[in-house]
């Protein structure tokens, strides 16, 4: 679930914090910079691990920082494929059922990846197992803050970076009347399979 990833970068410390420890200075820039973001196709950075070594350091004209490359290793949450895992329920909808590991909330349970048969119950907001047996069927029903056990079966990274102004414009036009023309979308995104009959790990 959790691994440290070896990453490489420029730390600029600002002349405000040369009386400090240079590598207390270096590990707090770092964790500003990186803790809690999602790294495109690395995972969602959670600490800095350890730095591993530091280059020579530059003042350039025009800006009294010190500028380091520095190599680290930072621990990043990013689970492998057919890992379980097991989290709450955070809510349900019309696209699968929404988990949350309590640090991280954007992971999706596909309707097709639910236990079949498997309904939407619009009223409730929940999705319910139809659950068979020889007096008939039970309607289970997945329930908000619930445990959940599950395994991950594929990942998705969007690339949330900045667009230039025209494709900012055409989004605007296609979709008027939307907050910003366009709609937000997790950079980081866990699709992930519910347990089965034939799944004895999940279960």
């Amino acid at each position: 679930m959790f691994v440290a990833v070896e990453m490489v970068d420029t730390v600029r410390i600002p002349p405000w914090n040369f009386q400090r420890q240079f590598n207390e200075a270096i590990a707090e820039e770092l964790n500003k910079k990186l803790a809690n973001k999602v790294v495109y196709q690395v995972g969602l950075c959670i600490c800095l691990y350890d730095i591993t070594k530091l280059e020579d350091s530059y003042i350039f004209p025009g800006d009294g920082a010190s500028h380091t490359k520095v190599h680290f290793r930072y621990v990043v949450f990013h689970p492998f494929l057919d890992e379980i895992l097991v989290g709450k329920i955070k809510y349900c909808s019309q696209e699968g059922v929404h988990v949350s590991l309590g640090f991280f909330d954007d992971i999706v349970i596909p309707p097709e990846s639910l236990q079949q048969p498997a309904k939407f119950d619009e009223a409730e907001q929940v999705w319910v197992w139809e659950y068979e047996t020889d007096e008939g069927a039970h309607d289970l029903y997945m329930d908000q803050g619930e445990d959940i056990r599950f395994r991950v079966t594929d990942e998705v990274f969007q690339d949330t970076s900045p667009t230039g102004p025209s494709a900012a414009a055409t989004d605007t036009s296609a979709a008027p009347g939307a907050e910003g023309g366009q709609k937000k979308e997790a950079p980081y995104t866990l699709l992930v399979r519910r347990r089965s009959l034939n799944d004895p790990m999940l279960t």
